[in-house]
């Protein structure tokens, strides 16, 4: 059955014709319409009229959150004010926060590429949505809230924390669908689970945004709820917002929204293309956005392609999970570490839950030390700790390379929260 938000082409060939059409308007309307774009493709000695291919991409520059924060408050702006609805903005590194303005075609956009995640996680108009993430300048709420409502299901804009309402909306409302951020999504099932309400509510599916989560964390969080499945969704404010990808009932790799974006892996050093498998940054470019188009914008967030095609028979490309940004990455004993690799080690290894936290420290004798602390399994035998953690230690100096302490902690001694888990404490001077 023909899905109603689905793109209306069905082979490679085409894609390619719908990004090249999208990224040819794309440099004539920002050359055209943003002084910014204007000057840095000036300098660089390229005019609209030079986009003949794909391949022409590479000749243009490139634009970073330093941009965004300099050209506060109207960075990248390429239409006048009054064609303005709607800004967003996300947390800036210097204070400055990285503003994206939207007009009345980008809201359109995006809520029909919101859409096109819940009809790709297979919602139907019957389902009941519990949006549980953040609400005002931030994307993320009322972007899951709009898809939904395009959709054409129900949503129940919860918003994040409180989470005896939240509690209350499970079992008085019955929603099938939770979306939040996946530490979200791992309180409330431990709060499920305490209060004894999985049998007394019917959530079937969990939508997660906003932070990387592992499949320790996914499978905790089904048991206990009840639920049938997790799906992975992106999401970057500089981007819309989230909803421009999902991963499919397969869960083979998140299928991203190619028709809307062209998505670039470069290596964060070179800034040339690294292969296929290997980890890139991903680097964005904008087909059809008016307000704040992106051209080559580099969002520091790092994944891996996934060839070949879905089993879903999806010509959309696909992506891998986010495995962390470039700008998270530590570096110890002279090693660069991403945590999103410590992240995969202990995904699979038993008798361990899902939270953890890695804390760096320099010691008197002027070497540095890395240790883990990753939280039991949730009545798992203590007695088995030693063995655990010395399977774990081994894990981690094999796959990173450098060696660390691993501590196995109580279930539930780690902190919760509503929002993003921090995983990364360096207490080095």
């Amino acid at each position: 059955m023909k899905k109603t938000f689905m793109p209306d082409f069905e082979t490679a060939e085409e894609l390619a014709a719908r990004q090249l059409a999208g990224l040819q308007w794309t440099v004539a309307h920002a050359y055209h319409g943003s002084d910014f774009y204007r000057q840095r493709f000036d300098e660089a000695g390229i005019k609209p009229e030079d986009i003949k291919s794909l391949d022409d991409l590479q000749r243009l520059p490139f634009v970073t959150a330093q941009d965004l924060q300099e050209q506060y408050p109207w960075p990248l702006r390429a239409v006048p004010l009054e064609k303005v609805v709607r800004l967003h903005a996300s947390s800036g590194t210097t204070g400055k926060r990285k503003v994206m303005v939207y007009t009345a075609r980008d809201i359109d956009d995006w809520t029909n590429m919101f859409a096109r995640c819940y009809e790709i996680a297979g919602l139907s108009r019957e389902d009941k949505v519990q949006i549980c993430v953040g609400y005002g300048v931030w994307t993320a709420g009322v972007g899951f809230q709009l898809g939904c409502e395009r959709f054409g299901a129900l949503a129940i804009p919860a918003g994040p924390g409180n989470i005896d309402m939240q509690m209350q909306f499970l079992e008085d409302f019955q929603p099938t669908v939770i979306c939040s951020t996946a530490s979200m999504g791992l309180l409330m099932a431990e709060e499920v689970d305490k209060r004894g309400l999985r049998n007394k509510i019917k959530v079937q599916k969990v939508i997660f945004g906003a932070e990387r989560s592992n499949d320790a964390m996914r499978n905790t969080i089904k048991a206990l709820l009840g639920a049938r499945e997790t799906f992975d969704i992106p999401g970057l404010t500089e981007l819309y917002g989230p909803g421009t990808g999902l991963d499919c009932p397969y869960h083979a790799g998140i299928h991203y929204w190619a028709d809307y974006y062209i998505m670039e892996l470069l290596d964060p050093e070179t800034l040339k293309p690294v292969a296929d498998g290997e980890v890139g940054e991903m680097v964005y470019t904008t087909l059809r956005k008016e307000g704040a188009p992106l051209i080559r914008y580099r969002s520091r967030d790092l994944t891996r392609r996934i060839t070949g095609t879905c089993a879903c028979g999806s010509i959309l490309p696909r992506h891998d999970r986010i495995l962390g940004r470039s700008d998270d990455m530590f570096i110890i004993r002279g090693v660069n570490i991403y945590p999103g690799h410590i992240d995969e080690i202990l995904s699979g290894q038993e008798g361990i839950g899902s939270e953890y936290q890695i804390h760096l420290a320099r010691k008197d004798d002027g070497k540095e030390y890395m240790t883990i602390r990753v939280e039991r399994a949730e009545g798992a035998n203590p007695a088995n700790d030693e063995n655990v953690a010395g399977e774990i230690e081994t894990s981690v100096k094999k796959g990173i390379m450098v060696s660390g302490a691993v501590e196995i902690v109580d279930y539930h001694s780690l902190p919760r929260t509503d929002r993003k888990s921090k995983r990364v404490f360096d207490g080095r001077d």
